[in-house]
């Protein structure tokens, strides 16, 4: 990795399992698992492929020994209604999308395993340590504070002429000491940082034109569960108004964003697919340390910055991880 961001000490000694053919499994035979999933895409998104590819590896496999029962999250009401519905099938693990997931699953059961990606599982409380975690909940935590910082000292090395950015923000996940670390970041490069709080999927396209109307040159798309659900919504419209934008997966600039930094989503996946199968082997989560990512690519779409007219400085090409022509 070519460039990484300042963070907290990662990976408790223990926390990875190898997944593979030539492990030697604990299910039990003739026994049908069942996997609970409280998820912000729809089951046919690419994304839902990766862990059940991953526990079919493991020996789970659909339709043979595992049943998966999907339900979509949305509106806090829509959200404990799934819950509950997922709880009520008593699944061997519920694995829940973001903070705001597992918090809903964390109220609705203290007994059933919950595993999850969330951006700070223990700024939100959702665990006392990384390193132990106890009662039912583990999964990952993905540095999101720390890396929207990142993300915005790229954006503005990578439109320095800019003078005014905004940043689109999910007032569940990022708290006002946050966006004033980030205001006052960009103030210390004389950029004006805007902030557009955005409390729903329906407000997406309306918010990132006005921040565009109101004169804001480059946007950072924070770290949120509800943002990236919607990320076709927001890609369209920055390339619409000529806006560029960073995300936080990699991925989103494969898909035609104009730049990302973060760890991979696929293997954020991976790694949570590694301790569903712990817990099917009978782990209990409270023993199962909290991870975080130790890898992160800075990933630029040269050919969407071309249609915004930009010319990006050798020096960032020169670090970038996968550079997009």
């Amino acid at each position: 990795m070519k460039c990484l961001p300042t963070r907290r000490a990662v990976l408790a000694a223990g926390a990875m399992t190898v997944v593979g053919h030539g492990a030697v499994w604990a299910q039990e035979s003739n026994r049908t698992y069942r996997l609970g999933v409280l998820a912000g895409l729809p089951r046919g998104a690419p994304q839902s492929g990766v862990v059940v590819a991953d526990l079919g590896k493991a020996g789970f496999i659909v339709g043979k020994n595992l049943i998966i029962d999907w339900r979509l999250q949305g509106s806090p009401e829509q959200t404990t209604a799934s819950v509950a519905e997922l709880v009520r099938l008593a699944p061997d693990v519920l694995l829940a999308a973001g903070t705001l997931g597992m918090v809903a699953a964390q109220a609705a059961t203290r007994t059933i395993p919950i595993l999850g990606i969330a951006d700070d599982m223990v700024a939100s409380g959702l665990v006392p340590s990384l390193a132990h975690p106890g009662a039912n909940l583990t999964g990952i935590s993905i540095l999101a504070t720390e890396l929207d910082g990142k993300r915005l000292e790229i954006l503005m090395e990578l439109v320095p002429a800019s003078r005014h950015m905004a940043a689109l923000a999910d007032p569940s996940v990022a708290g006002p000491a946050q966006l004033a670390a980030l205001r006052s970041a960009a103030a210390s490069r004389s950029v004006v940082l805007s902030i557009y709080p955005v409390h729903g999927p329906e407000e997406i396209a309306a918010i990132v034109g006005a921040a565009q109307a109101a004169g804001a040159t480059a946007l950072n798309v924070l770290a949120s569960r509800m943002l990236d659900a919607n990320r076709k919504t927001i890609l369209d419209r920055c390339a619409a108004l000529n806006l560029p934008a960073i995300y936080q997966w990699p991925e989103m600039a494969e898909e035609g964003g104009f730049a990302a930094y973060g760890p991979r989503y696929a293997k954020m996946l991976r790694q949570l697919a590694r301790q569903v199968v712990k817990v099917l082997h009978g782990a209990k989560p409270a023993d199962i340390p909290v991870e975080q990512p130790t890898e992160f690519e800075l990933v630029i779409n040269l050919k969407t910055a071309k249609a915004l007219g930009l010319s990006i400085p050798y020096t960032i090409l020169a670090l970038a991880d996968e550079v997009i022509e």
